[in-house]
């Protein structure tokens, strides 16, 4: 007898590690440390946030939006609980943050970013960790508009602005969605910027 496991074959929608974008399957590389700490700040603020109300944030949830498309996105805001089912999220978030990876960046900015707007999700992010910035995307007539490029700046940036460029830092926003809630973008990459 043989000393050879077999293997089951994957199955198409194998939830570990994968998505699939219009029909094709991608792998997703392993979270590095920064990615998952920025992560979950973000979802803490919403989580904080959502006490009490009947919104819900997810992280690394699948989100099944069509039978050829079933994402995991780094984090989902939504407000229609009946279509968090056991298995995931089957339908349309109101709110996707993606934070940059090497391997998703080009993906996260293109491709996912057109099946999000072609979904209908009202607003999505673009979270890079490295460059610490948050790219904002409202929904407006079935397309993504830019309503806001947030990030900080370092002692050594800032003593190269002139005291007008200072004055117009924006270091909190708030999302199309809530109008009370306030991110802070020197919360949200805390600790990154010595690395």
């Amino acid at each position: 007898m043989s000393n050879i496991a077999l293997q089951q074959p994957a199955t198409l929608w194998d939830r570990r590690g994968k998505e699939m974008i219009n029909g094709k399957i991608v792998t997703m590389a392993p979270v590095r440390p920064d990615h998952w700490r920025v992560s979950k700040r973000i979802s803490t603020t919403f989580d904080n946030y959502f006490e009490g109300k009947s919104c819900e944030v997810f992280s690394d949830v699948p989100v099944y939006l069509s039978k050829g498309n079933k994402v995991a996105p780094d984090i989902a805001v939504v407000c229609d609980r009946s279509i968090v089912k056991g298995n995931g999220i089957h339908g349309v978030p109101d709110l996707v943050a993606e934070i940059l990876s090497p391997s998703t960046a080009a993906r996260d900015k293109t491709e996912k970013k057109d099946i999000y707007e072609e979904f209908g999700v009202k607003e999505y992010w673009i979270v890079d960790a490295k460059s610490h910035i948050v790219e904002a995307y409202l929904l407006r007539d079935g397309k993504y508009m830019t309503s806001g490029i947030y990030t900080i700046h370092d002692e050594f940036d800032k003593m190269e602005m002139t005291d007008e460029e200072k004055a117009e830092i924006v270091t909190q926003f708030k999302t199309s969605l809530f109008d009370d809630l306030i991110i802070d973008i020197n919360e949200v990459f805390k600790d990154l910027l010595d690395q």
